[in-house]
């Protein structure tokens, strides 16, 4: 008997330890994208504890930020670097250009650094029908190009290419995922692309942002854009395409990507696919807030957490979080809640709760060094005047106000109060200097801090040690998104400030 309970016991310790091991494999296996758009970064050196803390262990940078790839080096975090619109062309028209970026933004950061790159992403989303064909011509043989790179610099079987593609390059003309296809006017490039992607043993990556599908129809039914049994749970009327009930868009969206897969001779469970972008907001609009982030979020970290695939797809595809941070650099196009994508705020502060599995907490980040504790606000005397109106709308011209407006965390708040935020983002971005708020005298410093209900008055992170870099726009078209940004701007101060 002696023997028997110690095999026993022998037997329930391994499978403790195996199945703790697959608990620790699946919360270590989450991926999340990092953007670096912001007026403030944080350190990367505090981005990467971030991101290991919280189990990350695959990451996505936009671009070859150089503090980033550095920061990441023997970290034990895959990496998908960036190459950005803007470069397709470049990158088209000479292998020897691709070859140049590779060495400069790959294989010096493998060799040198230790960083683990195992993608490059050529472009980002470059089919959006918004870029009316600009780079229709120059993303393939930029594609081919870099491949040809990474396979000369000796790195062809350790670092793959892929795409980033808006899930906007597949329709349906009836709405159902089984009659999924291509779109008509790029349907044999987006099959050559496929073709040379899987003859080269590479991914395919789509993003799907449920959050959208809702935001732009005001007849989407809500239920629909969230898990089932996810977060809070979810009641949407499902969608049947045959012997099939979809029960929330993220399965129907992916599924009709796999339909038009199949219907153009490709076998999508030996493809590898990949969810490059898949997120909610928490900020500016009514649809973007903690709440429901939360409940999307967490539902699909369930999703990533248990393996689970789709109806047409049983294997799960790997999915990438959007996004890590806050970046109050980004454009406000479409809309104002593009700064507000990440599940933690711009100084790695949590903004909601969320389950990384067996129970574990999302960490914040940690040894964060901010500016004096100090805040500018309109002051008691000018606050009747209406004199600050000008003032306020130059600041919101100059940082970030995404926050105030209707359906935002800060839409509670009086004509005066919106001033005083206004002052005081402009006052952080501006590193508290001389100056800075004074607004012809309307300004004043104070030590109290004015944040009010859900409404948060920021302390900005001191960057005054660090190496500040200016990245390129992640979205190219940038007078176009510029006339775009001017325009939402106007539109948000005449809702904030008027009487």
């Amino acid at each position: 008997m002696g023997r028997h309970d110690t095999y026993q016991k022998l037997i329930f310790f391994c499978l403790s330890i195996l199945l703790l091991h697959s608990i620790s494999k699946n919360v270590e296996g989450l991926a999340c994208n990092w953007g670096t758009q912001a007026s403030h970064p944080l350190p990367p050196s505090i981005v990467v504890k971030l991101l290991r803390d919280n189990g990350f262990n695959k990451v996505k940078l936009f671009e070859a930020d150089p503090g980033a790839l550095r920061a990441l080096g023997k970290s034990g975090i895959q990496v998908m670097v960036g190459i950005p619109n803007d470069l397709l062309a470049t990158m088209a028209s000479t292998v020897t250009n691709a070859e140049l970026w590779v060495q400069q933004n790959v294989s010096q950061y493998i060799s040198r650094y230790g960083t683990d790159i195992r993608y490059v992403a050529v472009g980002n989303e470059p089919f959006l029908k918004t870029y009316k064909d600009r780079f229709v011509r120059s993303t393939y043989p930029a594609l081919q190009n870099v491949q040809a790179a990474l396979v000369k610099a000796g790195l062809g079987r350790q670092v793959k290419v892929t795409v980033p593609l808006n899930a906007d390059v597949y329709e349906s003309g009836d709405g159902l995922p089984s009659s999924g296809d291509f779109r008509s006017d790029i349907k044999t490039l987006m099959v050559s692309i496929v073709r040379f992607l899987a003859n080269s043993v590479s991914p395919i990556t789509f993003n799907i942002y449920p959050f959208l599908s809702l935001n732009a129809d005001p007849n989407f039914p809500r239920e629909y854009a969230f898990f089932p049994n996810g977060g809070n749970g979810g009641g949407a009327k499902p969608v049947v395409d045959g012997s099939i009930s979809y029960t929330n868009v993220f399965d129907a969206n992916f599924d009709t990507l796999v339909s038009a897969l199949e219907k153009n001779g490709f076998d999508p469970n030996k493809i590898e696919i990949i969810v490059g972008e898949v997120g909610w907001p928490t900020d500016g609009d009514q649809n973007a807030n903690p709440a429901m982030a939360q409940r999307f979020n967490q539902g699909l970290l369930n999703r990533i957490l248990q393996g689970q695939g789709t109806p047409r797809r049983r294997t799960a595809p790997e999915v990438y979080l959007f996004s890590l941070v806050d970046e109050d650099a980004k454009s406000i196009d479409p809309g104002k809640f593009e700064r507000h994508w990440g599940i933690f705020s711009y100084d790695g502060a949590i903004k909601y709760p969320l389950s990384l599995g067996n129970g574990r907490p999302l960490v914040p980040a940690k040894g964060v060094r901010y500016l004096a504790r100090e805040w500018c606000v309109l002051s008691t005397q000018a606050a009747g005047t209406g004199a600050w109106q000008a003032s306020a709308t130059y600041a919101c011209q100059n940082a970030d106000c995404t926050s105030l407006g209707p359906g935002s965390s800060c839409a509670a708040l009086d004509p005066t109060a919106n001033a005083s935020y206004a002052f005081n983002m402009y006052f952080q971005k501006m590193d508290h200097r001389r100056g800075s708020c004074d607004f012809n005298n309307l300004g004043v410093l104070t030590k109290i801090d004015p944040s009010s209900g859900s409404c948060r008055f920021p302390i900005e992170i001191d960057t005054s040690r660090q190496q500040i870099l200016k990245p390129p726009p992640r979205n190219s078209g940038a007078s176009e998104a510029n006339c775009r940004l001017a325009a939402a701007v106007a539109m948000v101060i005449g809702l904030v400030f008027s009487n």
